[in-house]
């Protein structure tokens, strides 16, 4: 009888593409978010880095730090589609194509995440807005989850320019409270899952015996040879009552 299903081969090996940036579609929101961060003056929060003689930096521990404008995109990108976990930011760029193009393929974990926001806290609240902004010039009527006004500001028109720099600043602070909120939201988020799972744990993690397939495969057979027992006694127990 030949196959009815269609195969489905979980050791197949696959070659990916040779650039992260064919993973995606070109219009995907990742690589608008990259684009417009790369445009931006990271310097409030370069400056709270240590510079080698080389002009690279250092971070306090004397490691190398994660690149602060991927950590900024990274999170901003987060925080647009919904994501405001540091634990999900860090799942993400593990298993999910956007946060990992995000990242560069890194995986910096949720503590670092975390504490990045922490320390630059202003610097990103400023970046955020100064990004929503320039999508509200664009005409975008949103950055993934967050809602923008995408009318775009007629300041070229001299008779509109009193009313586009009144509109301008109004906007302005209404973003502004939007990303204090998504930034308190995201603290607040963290904190309790730093309470729920422990500090330096991510929560989903799985038991140290079921995280390797040989030793997991033994725990899963265990499991299910007491589940099929208590089964055929509660069955057994059943027909007696009956």
């Amino acid at each position: 009888m030949g196959q009815i299903f269609k195969e489905c081969d979980r050791d197949q090996m696959f070659l990916l593409p040779p650039s992260m940036k064919e993973w995606l579609p070109e219009g995907h929101l990742a690589y608008f978010i990259l684009d417009v961060v790369e445009q931006m003056d990271l310097s409030g929060i370069l400056r709270h880095y240590e510079k080698n003689e080389d002009g690279t930096f250092k971070a306090a521990s004397g490691q190398p730090p994660f690149d602060p404008r991927m950590m900024t995109a990274l999170i901003l990108y987060g925080y647009a589609v919904g994501v405001v976990s540091s634990r999900k930011i860090e799942t993400g760029c593990e298993e999910d194509l956007p946060f990992r193009i995000m990242a560069g393929n890194q995986r910096p974990d949720h503590a670092t995440i975390s504490e990045f926001r922490r320390v630059h806290l202003k610097a990103l609240e400023n970046l955020f807005v100064q990004v929503l902004m320039i999508c509200a010039e664009a005409g975008l009527v949103k950055l993934g989850h967050v809602a923008i006004d995408g009318t775009k500001v007629k300041a070229n028109a001299s008779k509109h320019k009193a009313m586009s720099y009144e509109r301008m600043t109004e906007k302005e602070a209404e973003l502004r409270k939007e990303v204090a909120a998504l930034l308190a939201r995201a603290e607040t988020v963290d904190a309790e899952d730093d309470q729920r799972y422990g500090k330096n744990k991510r929560g989903e993690d799985l038991p140290t015996e079921l995280r390797r397939k040989e030793t997991r495969l033994i725990q899963i057979l265990k499991a299910k040879k007491v589940v099929e027992e208590r089964a055929k006694a509660k069955a057994i127990a059943e027909g007696r009552s009956g």
